[in-house]
């Protein structure tokens, strides 16, 4: 039978999900201190080391690619986490997530245009 809960392209946060991105969640949550905001900042693979993320993983934290981090189960909420180290506007990650350019997802989603 199928999962009548899809959103096609849409990765379903339950309890798999949240299984499968435990470790990217918990080292995100892990940046609500600052100094592991500071030792993230010093040395990005080393932090991530600590929560023995996989090589995935890491590859998608590093890249700042938002859509992988949550198809490997990070919650939206835990790695926006992340973009505040950066920072990253919460509209890249909107972008991201929608599979648009940043000026797109403002002009289309948002009906703004982008200035400078």
């Amino acid at each position: 039978m199928p999962d009548t809960r899809a959103i096609p392209d849409t990765p379903l946060f339950d309890r798999e999900g949240s299984i499968r991105g435990y470790r990217i969640n918990k080292m995100a949550m892990a940046l609500g201190q600052p100094a592991n905001r500071d030792a993230f900042r010093a040395g990005e693979e080393a932090y991530l080391d600590r929560f023995g993320l996989s090589a995935e993983e890491k590859r998608a934290v590093m890249a700042r690619d938002w859509h992988d981090m949550v198809r490997l189960g990070g919650n939206l909420f835990f790695i926006l986490k992340i973009s505040a180290v950066d920072p990253t506007p919460i509209t890249q990650i909107g972008a991201a997530q929608a599979g648009m350019t940043h000026d797109d997802f403002l002009s289309e989603r948002l009906g703004k245009q982008r200035n400078g």
